[in-house]
């Protein structure tokens, strides 16, 4: 890292390491869950629609949460921030339709199914993210 912030290298480096880090969590979430579905005929299959739809999440929760953070901030301070659970939950359905869109095999199965998946992907992504010391300075 040079003195006037992380390098492209850098940079590159902890995207992949999101990616992979959500795209674990997401797992976790479809094992834990029977209405968060992946399909595909193998693991190597599997796997890849994993990091793509993590990248989907990541892009989703890199343009949308932030607006919606912005236009709903009464509604985070009113709630002590408990909304944030809800619009989770909503991201990771919007994450769910635009895999399918895109013919990629992952499916959420309601909000109930969205709402304890966002659960469990935050605190896995959390914990991994702690394991491994993914920095998150640009959150």
């Amino acid at each position: 890292m040079n003195r006037h912030g992380p390098t492209q290298h850098a940079r590159g480096v902890r995207i992949l390491l999101k990616v992979g880090i959500t795209a674990v969590a997401l797992w976790v979430a479809t094992v834990l869950f029977s209405d968060i579905k992946i399909e595909g005929d193998d693991n190597g299959r599997r796997a890849l629609t994993l990091i793509g739809v993590a990248v989907i999440f990541g892009l989703v929760n890199a343009v949308i949460k932030p607006i919606v953070k912005t236009l709903g901030c009464a509604f985070y301070v009113v709630t002590l921030g408990l909304i944030g659970l809800v619009v989770n939950a909503l991201l990771l359905l919007l994450t769910s339709e635009i895999a399918g869109r895109l013919d990629l095999p992952f499916h959420v199965g309601g909000f109930w199914a969205a709402f304890w998946g966002a659960i469990v992907v935050g605190l896995v992504s959390w914990v991994l993210h702690l394991v491994l010391g993914g920095k998150d300075d640009d959150d």
